[in-house]
């Protein structure tokens, strides 16, 4: 025992001696690389297949310490073709997990926009949203509505019908009104504006999610775990406000509350607090599970 820890702190030592600033910055090259592919299957299917992988690469080890000969060639065989098969399995999470990688740090631009800055025009986007979400509660109108941020979200927006309109609480009460052909979809504002209406969002895969919570509630989360997206929606059954932000939801917004949350999370130079947000909306909905 004691030669093997010389030779271990021999080993360590010698490393060291050698270590280097550029090794330093593999390393942590490396560890985010492995964060970030943590953080993408953590809370999907993904998880569960990552699991089937480590099964089979301890059943290949075991195999190829006991000389188990049959189970070990075919388990090579598999890995062989590891590369491939993996793109195929994960290809929903490799292209979601690119295409944030790919996403430019897109910030909201100040140029002027027929007498007004996107940002105003953005303020007055929330502004109406918040009105109309607040009409919609008293009068149990269920409506989905998607801020868009630094993703952008064009194949969500082709599922829909294509607008280009300013907001309104008269445009978004008509959108939503249970009569109309679009209510029962999405719809997208960018940078202040009615992108698309009538949009298919994608549902959540978490099995976790409340029994209780509908359709529209699980799009709103599917859509926040595919995107960085802000996703407001309100319920057709009880009329409560929720907002749905890196596949948690909180829920009890008033008019002015949400006005408050939105303006905080889409403004430019706010939105470094996503991840606190989602701390908290994840805090929050795991006090309220464990009542």
């Amino acid at each position: 025992m004691k030669v093997f820890l010389d030779d271990a702190f021999s080993t360590i030592w010698a490393t060291l001696k050698t270590f280097e600033f550029k090794d330093l910055i593999d390393i942590i090259i490396v560890a985010l690389i492995f964060y970030y592919l943590f953080r993408l299957f953590r809370q999907s299917r993904s998880g569960q297949l990552v699991k089937g992988v480590v099964i089979l690469l301890a059943l290949f080890a075991v195999s190829a310490l006991a000389n188990l000969t049959m189970v070990k060639f075919m388990l090579k065989s598999v890995f062989e073709f590891a590369v491939i098969i993996l793109v195929v399995v994960f290809q929903p999470e490799l292209r979601q997990g690119l295409e944030r990688l790919g996403r430019s740090n897109k910030t909201l631009k100040n140029f002027v926009n027929n007498g007004q800055s996107t940002e105003s025009i953005i303020m007055k986007a929330i502004s109406d949203v918040a009105d109309s979400c607040a009409v919609f509660s008293k009068s149990r109108t269920g409506a989905l509505i998607v801020f868009e941020r630094n993703g952008l979200l064009n194949e969500v927006a082709d599922t829909g019908t294509m607008l280009n309109s300013d907001t309104s609480p008269a445009l978004l009460g008509n959108l939503f009104f249970n009569k109309a052909p679009l209510h029962d979809g999405a719809c997208i504002i960018r940078d202040g504006k009615i992108l698309s209406a009538g949009c298919i969002l994608p549902l959540t895969k978490n099995m976790d999610v409340s029994p209780d919570l509908g359709t529209r509630h699980r799009a709103a989360i599917g859509m926040s775990e595919e995107s960085d997206a802000v996703v407001v929606v309100v319920s057709e059954e009880t009329g409560n406000i929720s907002v749905a932000l890196g596949g948690h939801l909180k829920r009890d917004f008033t008019r002015n509350t949400l006005y408050d949350e939105l303006s905080m999370l889409i403004i430019p130079g706010e939105q470094e607090h996503s991840n606190l947000f989602s701390l908290i909306f994840k805090s929050r909905k795991e006090k309220n599970d464990e009542k």
